[in-house]
């Protein structure tokens, strides 16, 4: 009987570490460790695409530079849920729509960031954190 109990004990464990060892990694997926902490700059562009989707949706702007060069910018914002409590539903933003986007912008440099608010033509601002401070914008460099 004990030899059963010992080896009830075992598998018990085993599966329990199995499941701790599956859940470590959901955490650091939802880490903000990419974008700049303490920037927060302003891009004016067109809408490219809006993906409203799980687990993270993402706005795709066009911006010109002052030479003209257009570069296509990835915004990362919560997924439809948060955005639907915080007013922004699939068509807030629409393909051709002028906007322009405060954002903190990826560490690495490449063209994107986390979303923090968007200003469409009319002045509607949506903003995925309505409960939250909004940054002051920094010079972009």
């Amino acid at each position: 009987m004990k030899t059963r109990s010992a080896k009830s004990s075992i598998v018990a464990a085993l599966g329990f570490v199995g499941v701790v060892v599956a859940v470590a990694p959901a955490p650091a997926h939802h880490s903000g460790a990419m974008f700049e902490p303490e920037k927060v700059i302003t891009l004016t562009g067109t809408v490219k695409e809006f993906e409203f989707t799980n687990p993270h949706s993402w706005l795709y702007v066009s911006v010109r530079d002052a030479a003209g060069n257009e570069t296509l910018w990835g915004f990362e914002a919560e997924g439809p849920s948060a955005l639907m409590r915080a007013g922004i539903k699939q068509r807030s933003l629409q393909p051709g729509d002028v906007v322009t986007v405060r954002t903190r912008p990826l560490r690495d440099g490449r063209p994107g960031g986390a979303w923090v608010t968007v200003t469409k033509e009319d002045g509607t601002v949506l903003n995925p954190h309505p409960n939250a401070p909004v940054p002051i914008s920094t010079p972009a460099n």
